[in-house]
Formats: C-alpha cells, sequence, structure tokens
C-alpha cells in the first residue's frame, strides 16, 4: 500500500520581507502592552543591528536603543499607562478609528472588520481591543507577510497598509511627540514614522 502525503511547506520569505515581518512585530509588542524587563533588554541589541546614521529608520532605531537603555520597565509601565490607559479620553490614542472618524468604533472599524473577514482573520478571544489598535493592525501586516511573498500577498499588503493604516500613522506620531512627560514614546513615534513611510512609499510604486 503507498500513499502521498502532500506537505506544504511555509513560504520562503526573502531578507528584505523578513525584516519588514520583524518590524511590524516590534511594532506591535511596543504599543500591544508596556514592555516588560526582557523585551526592553533586547531593544538596543536590535537597535546596533538595524541602527545607522544613514537613513531615518536607522537614525530612529539608534534614538529607540538610546531610549531603552535610560528607562526601566516600571517607569515604562507608568508612562505607557499614563499615555494611552488613563480613565477616560487617554493623552493619546492608538485606535485608527478616532483619527480617522474623530470617534472610536466608528465607520473604520466596520470596513476593518469586513477585510479582516475577507482574509479569514478575527479577534481573538480574550481580547478587549478594538481591531483598529495600532498593535492588531501590526499583526495583521506580519501576518500577510509572512503567509503571502508572492505578487497576490503583496497586493493584500499593499490593500490592507493603504485602508487601514496609511491614512492615520502621522497623526498618531504626531500626538505621540507631543505626549507630555513622556521619555520613551516620542522615540518610539520615530521609528513608527520612519518604517511606515518606507512601506507607503514602497507600496506606492507598485
Amino acid at each position: 500500500m503507498s500513499a502521498v502525503l502532500d506537505v506544504r511547506s511555509a513560504p520562503v520569505l526573502s531578507d528584505e520581507d523578513r525584516a519588514r515581518a520583524e518590524h511590524y512585530a516590534v511594532l506591535s509588542r511596543l504599543f500591544a502592552s508596556a514592555p516588560d524587563a526582557e523585551f526592553l533588554r533586547k531593544l538596543p541589541a536590535l537597535a546596533a543591528t538595524w541602527g545607522s546614521s544613514r537613513n531615518a529608520l536607522g537614525q530612529a532605531w539608534l534614538m529607540l536603543g538610546d531610549a531603552a537603555r535610560s528607562i526601566d520597565a516600571e517607569q515604562l509601565d507608568d508612562e505607557y499607562t499614563r499615555l494611552f490607559l488613563t480613565i477616560g479620553r487617554p493623552d493619546v490614542m492608538l485606535f485608527g478609528s478616532f483619527y480617522m472618524a474623530g470617534f472610536l468604533m466608528e465607520g473604520p472599524v466596520v470596513e476593518l472588520r469586513a477585510d479582516l473577514a475577507e482574509l479569514g482573520l478575527g479577534r481573538r478571544l480574550g481580547v478587549t481591543e478594538s481591531e483598529d489598535h495600532i498593535a492588531a493592525l501590526c499583526d495583521v501586516m506580519r501576518h500577510l507577510i509572512v503567509t503571502g511573498p508572492d505578487a497576490a500577498g503583496l497586493g493584500r499588503q499593499q490593500l490592507f497598509f493603504t485602508r487601514h493604516i496609511a491614512p492615520w500613522f502621522e497623526a498618531l506620531c504626531d500626538a505621540l511627540e507631543r505626549a507630555p512627560d513622556a521619555r520613551f514614546y516620542p522615540r518610539a513615534a520615530a521609528l513608527v514614522r520612519a518604517f511606515f513611510e518606507i512601506e507607503r512609499l514602497a507600496f506606492d510604486m507598485l
């Protein structure tokens, strides 16, 4: 008796796509919750790998590495809570609908949920944040990169980024840079801005 086992290997990523996926993973971790001590210790090493004085993204990494060395996990937890989790309206909103529509849970979330459903994606059980949280959107982009490095997958990445991240990331960065009494997240804003600007320019050339 013989049988054929159909084994579908994971897509092979280029170095560029692997780096893109890793950047989205870092951004998601930065904003999903306050970075813990272990992740905070990793940031200077990442900055040493990706940092450079030759371009905006490299410079942003160097600044973030310096910020990570100058703050501890407890201080960063306080900053995260103060900026993003204050009762009432936080100093900085991390939800796309706020920047695109002026209110949370408006039309942009409806459109996002429709696009996620078409991609076969949805909110994980136990997650309370809306799907338009910047960390969740970064998770989706990372997923689209690692599962679809072909031309069709690139088209899905372009569509998702153009609809759900490009319209508002600059406003988020502006808010982070103006955040009162913040030491770490204004530096994170530089990384968000530089990386997303590269993504936007690359997608515009498709």
